[in-house]
Order: C-alpha cells, then structure tokens, then sequence
C-alpha cells in the first residue's frame, strides 16, 4: 500500500510542547478537520451572493451562471469514490493539501473569469478540490472515533453546513465595497492558504490502533440490532470491506436509497423555499421571534444556516448513545411530519418561519448519520471511499429536485410537493427500523464471524 512518510506517524512524544500533543490528539484532529470544512463551505453556501454581480457584469443570464453551480456540486460529490481512494491510501494530508491549493485556484479564477467557458473550468477545479477536503476530513472522523462517529461526522459536517454563516456579511459587505472579483481573488486567497497550513498538521490514525481509546470494550448486539451506547472496538471485531466487496451488498443499496429519499426530500422542499414562501404570501412579512423582527423568508434562511450546522452533531452524539437506525427513525419521522404541518400552517407568517426551521433542523443530519453508519458497516480501513460512494447519493438527490417544480406545475400549487415529500421522509423513516436495522444487525454478525474465522486461520497457518 502506498504511503507517504510522516503522514501516518505515532503519537506526539513527551518531548513535544503541549499544544503538537493537542493538535495529534484525536480531539485535535478532528478539529482540524472542522477548520478546513468551514474553509470551502463558502464554495457551496457563498455562491448565491457572487450571481448576480456577476450577470450585471456580464449579461450571461441567471441560468447559464448558475450551471457553474451545477458543475461544481457534481464534482464535489460524483468524483469523491476516486478521491476517497487516494485518501484512504496516502492519508488526509496530502490530499486535504491538494484541495486547499485547487480551492484556492478555483476562485482566483472567478475574479478573472470573463466567459461561461472559464467559470464552469473553476467550479469543476473547486468541485474536485472541495471533494478532497470533504472526503478526507469526514473520513478522518470516522476513522479516529470509532466509538463515537455520530458525534465526529457531525461535528465535521457541521463545519461544512454553517461554516458559511461566519463570512456570509464580510463577503457581502466586500462585493458592494470592491466588487466581486476581488472579493473572489481575496477569499480564494484566504481559504486556500488556511486550508494548505491546517492540513500540514493532519494525519491518520497510527498503526491499526485508535489513540485514546481504552482496551477492552467490547461491541454489544441488543435483540434490537446494533448497540452503539458505549464505545465499541468493530474496527478489530468486524471486516474490513473494499469499495469492490461493499457495491456488492444489499445493505450498501439500501442505504442508498434512503440517502437518495430523503436526501431529495429535504432538497426539493429546501431549495424552492423562496418560491413557496412567496406562493404562499409570506415571503415579505415581517416575523418579530427573540426580539428580532425579519421578513419571513428572509427569517427562514438564517434559521437554516444555524440549524442546519447544530442538526449533524447533536443527531450524530443522539445516534451514538441510541443507535443508528434508532435516530434516523425520529429523525425522519420528524421532519416528515413537519413538512406535512407546513402544508397545513404555512399561510401563517410565524409559523411558517418556526416549521421550515423544524424541517432544515430534522434534514442535515443525513450528513452525520449516514457516514457514521457506512463506518460501523464496513470498517474504517476504506471508510473514505465507502462513504464517497454513498455520498453520491446526494448527487443523485440532486437530479430529482426539478421534479418539485414539474410536479408544481402539473398541479398548480406546492402542496402536492409538500405532501409527496413528506410521505418519503415517513416512508424512509419505517425503512430505517424494519428493514435497515435488521439487515445491519445481519450483516454484522456475518462480518465478526468472517473476522473470527480469518484469525483462527491465521493463527492455525502459524502454529
């Protein structure tokens, strides 16, 4: 296997100051990680301040600038099984290097981009770089926190869902002052230099053991599937699964799907939020919650950037006490039902600020709990490439979300969207308990009797 040295060191010796003794900790890590994902959320999330200077600066249209959002989503999330690869083998520094410099280069050419042609060419450089960092942290995560994963891959995604609300008003406020190209030419700059240092810094896991977990736990398997209410050790219980053995198991698919029904779901009533708002005749009035006063939907995005970043860690921390297949039912369960209260309620200005706000918090957490369980799945050796794979499902999530929009015009309203959102997000809440966990729980005992037989062999052909 190829590996590059000083990528996959031992420990800090004691010699070392306290804070290189923080930083190659697990908890150091992993903040590390959370850096360099607010690093490139902006990538995402900042984009919808850049289009219009840019159509009044040009006159390429709405539409035509927003298919360089297209290419770099599909970049980001189609091209992370190649990129997991490359860093379950040479490990996150490198890569996450890599990323920092493309990301970086990717809106340095934004600021000078003077035809669609050179701007689709750095979104697809800031796709494929953004996909580095996202892989290689959040299968960093998953790799140190072996008995806390929920908690770690939301915490990583986390930086990556809000990340952007810590720059949203400077980069705002820099494009009315300077113009967008040198808000794109200073924040490429920026991002791309803070991403390239942090990640001189990070590493995987040493060896085949995880720094600072104690021996000695063992995995529990309730009646009900897996356990995951105390620190587990599957890592040395379980296989580990290529990405060639994993695309050839029921349960990857399964969880495919579900990724793929509430991931679009969650997209379809997301993304067109504006458009139902102003359907409905709220978008504009005013909403006073906390002693703040906001147009409704300009009070429903700003909930979504909190929430949205607060929904990963706390369903990942829910699912590690709970399991897996547990908090994914509530979770889907809640937000299927307060889609369906938004159908009902969302002529009211109040109440329609408080239930998009329920339905942004009960959908991010797909970011966490799925990368938490393709982890406790499949093992961590692979555990970048596995979950790219996965992760691809948000990619095809994506491709459905016109499909709100043709179903609103054949019916004349969002309702029949709203209600046909809401009845997946029940639906992938009932698959989530009676035909995941079962499955899992299945699979798993196979995988740790696979193990099993494999170190009795081993230690039969050494005797």
């Amino acid at each position: 296997m190829l590996q590059l040295a000083g990528d996959r060191g031992a420990p800090a010796s004691k010699g070392k100051a306290n804070v290189g003794n923080i930083l190659t900790s697990r908890w150091g890590q992993l903040t590390l990680g959370i850096v360099c994902m607010v690093m490139i959320a902006n990538l995402q999330y900042g984009w919808t301040l850049f289009v219009l200077p840019i159509d009044q600066a040009y006159h390429w249209g709405r539409p035509a600038i927003q298919v360089a959002f297209t290419v770099f989503v599909v970049c980001e999330t189609w091209l992370l099984p190649v990129e997991g690869y490359v860093i379950d083998r040479i490990g996150p520094r490198y890569t996450v290097l890599a990323g920092g410099l493309l990301i970086g280069a990717s809106w340095v050419l934004n600021s000078f981009a003077d035809s669609l042609t050179l701007l689709y060419v750095a979104a697809a450089i800031g796709g494929i770089g953004a996909g580095f960092v996202y892989g290689a942290t959040v299968g960093n995560a998953l790799k140190w926190f072996p008995d806390r994963r929920g908690l770690a891959a939301g915490l990583t995604a986390a930086g990556f869902g809000a990340g952007s609300a810590v720059t949203v008003v400077p980069i705002s406020n820099m494009i009315a002052g300077s113009g967008y190209q040198s808000t794109f030419l200073f924040f490429g700059i920026l991002q791309g230099v803070i991403v390239v240092l942090v990640s001189l810094a990070l590493r995987a896991p040493p060896g085949q053991e995880t720094q600072g977990l104690q021996d000695g736990h063992a995995v529990a398997l309730s009646p009900g599937g897996m356990n995951a209410t105390r620190p587990s050790r599957l890592h040395d219980l379980t296989r580990d699964y290529t990405p060639g053995q994993v695309v050839r198991e029921p349960v990857f698919w399964l969880m495919y799907a579900m990724f793929v029904m509430v991931g679009a779901g969650g997209l379809i009533a997301t993304a067109q939020l504006s458009v139902i708002a102003a359907d409905f005749g709220v978008a504009k009035t005013p909403v006073t919650l906390f002693w703040i006063t906001l147009p409704a939907l300009t009070f429903a995005l700003s909930i979504d950037r909190i929430l949205n970043g607060l929904t990963r860690p706390f369903f990942g921390w829910v699912s590690d006490q709970i399991g897996r297949e547990n908090t994914m039912f509530i979770a889907f369960l809640f937000e299927g039902l307060g889609i369906l209260a938004l159908t009902w309620f969302a002529a009211d200005p109040v109440l329609f600020v408080i239930l998009t706000g329920v339905v942004f918090f009960a959908w991010g957490e797909i970011y966490s709990l799925f990368p938490a369980t393709c982890g406790d799945t499949f093992g961590r050796r692979f555990a970048a490439t596995n979950y790219g794979m996965l992760y691809t499902a948000k990619g095809t999530a994506a491709l459905m979300v016109p499909l709100g929009s043709l179903l609103r015009e054949m019916t004349g309203d969002w309702l029949s969207v709203l209600y046909a959102a809401a009845f997946v997000n029940i639906l992938t809440a009932g698959l989530a308990l009676f035909a995941l966990k079962p499955m899992r729980r299945a699979f798993i005992r196979r995988s740790m009797n696979a193990r099993a037989a494999e170190r009795i062999a081993t230690a039969q052909a050494r005797a």
